[in-house]
């Protein structure tokens, strides 16, 4: 596992119990509603934190363009929807289900993503 964020020497174990779930980082490293780039077993991602615990996982790719920029993207939302734009072209996409909302053929790829203990865990 790989990730372009510091991890502190105490409290992080860098495998996840389950295999199928990998430990990126600690909740508290997520500022609310900023994204963080991180690369897990050779997948760009792309995780925020939203308020106090809602966590996503999405690609880091820009499905317009490819470019690996969606950690630079602005969060917000729809309603209830939890969204980011993309910083390039502002394609508008939801943070839980990758819907673009501007471009319905363009789809962002998310990830399952949860928090045991305060750490961060993904799937790829």
């Amino acid at each position: 596992m790989e990730t372009v964020m510091e991890m502190p020497a105490t409290g992080y174990a860098p495998l996840a119990v389950d295999p199928a779930w990998v430990r990126v980082c600690r909740l508290d490293d997520l500022a609310d509603s900023w994204g963080e780039a991180a690369l897990v077993k050779g997948q760009q991602l792309a995780l925020f934190r939203v308020g106090r615990g809602d966590v996503f996982a999405v690609s880091q790719a820009d499905p317009a363009t490819r470019a690996h920029v969606m950690s630079r993207g602005m969060v917000g939302s729809r309603g209830r929807t939890h969204t980011i734009a993309s910083p390039l072209h502002k394609e508008v996409y939801s943070l839980a289900t990758g819907e673009c909302f501007g471009r319905p053929e363009l789809h962002l790829g998310t990830y399952p993503v949860r928090v045991v203990d305060g750490v961060v865990e993904v799937s790829v």
